[in-house]
């Protein structure tokens, strides 16, 4: 994912699918006529943790998103090219649809990086995706130990700094991008990478993980499936 810190496949209940998925070269490997991500073959239900949102109040995320459709992405505001696409790619996805469809889900970016996603941070990074009047974007970020348990709820392992991510001779703000990464920027020197999840989560109304998107899934695709997520 052009980092040295390297986006990973999700364990547990989720391993087999986003491995098969993987192992296509290009997205899931096979699809089911509902959904176009990657279907879990268990029930999945929507997790439970509480963090801290950007207005610095607590976030109890299965009571505040219960019964909406939900895009849930744990990452960092550093990360060169999956991060800032999959969130493009979600606002994307929701200019797509119509507007109260669009009003109808909420998207979650978790930090994984808890020393540099401080709030101004988060709200600075998180501002350049534009999703549609009225669509709840909500960062949240915690301690280390509230993120590590937010991730183990989810199904995934807790990320992990893993090395330096390359950058521009003289800009370290900037970095080679990967073919596909959507146009972002970043707001200080990258430094370290963070190993984390590949995913996004999408919860639907009824409060279960139909699916999940990994890398190479468009917007269009996800657009798709929110109609569908919407009346679960």
């Amino acid at each position: 994912m052009g980092e040295t810190g390297q986006v990973k496949a999700l364990p547990l209940l989720l391993a087999a699918a986003l491995l098969a998925a993987c192992s296509s070269g290009s997205g899931p490997a096979v699809q089911k006529a509902a959904y176009h991500g990657v279907e879990p073959t268990a029930v999945v239900k929507r997790p439970s943790f509480v963090l801290t949102d950007l207005a610095g109040e607590k976030y109890d995320f299965s009571a505040r998103t219960k019964g909406r459709p939900t895009f849930v992405y744990f990452g960092y505001t550093h990360c060169p090219d999956a991060c800032p696409t999959a969130m493009a790619d979600i606002a994307t996805a929701l200019r797509k649809v119509p507007a109260d469809l669009a009003r109808k889900a909420i998207v979650v970016f978790v930090t994984t990086d808890p020393k540099r996603d401080t709030i101004p941070v988060m709200k600075q990074w998180l501002g350049q995706f534009s999703a549609p009047a009225g669509t709840a974007i909500v960062g949240l970020v915690g301690t280390p130990a509230e993120l590590d348990a937010a991730q183990r709820a989810a199904g995934v392992e807790p990320a992990y700094p893993d090395g330096v991510t390359p950058t521009l001779p003289g800009h370290p703000d900037q970095h080679v991008t990967e073919k596909g990464t959507a146009p972002h920027k970043h707001f200080g020197p990258l430094g370290y990478a963070v190993t984390h999840s590949a995913a996004i989560f999408a919860y639907d109304a009824a409060d279960h993980l139909p699916v999940l998107y990994p890398g190479g899934v468009t917007p269009s695709d996800i657009a798709a499936d929110l109609p569908v997520l919407a009346k679960a």
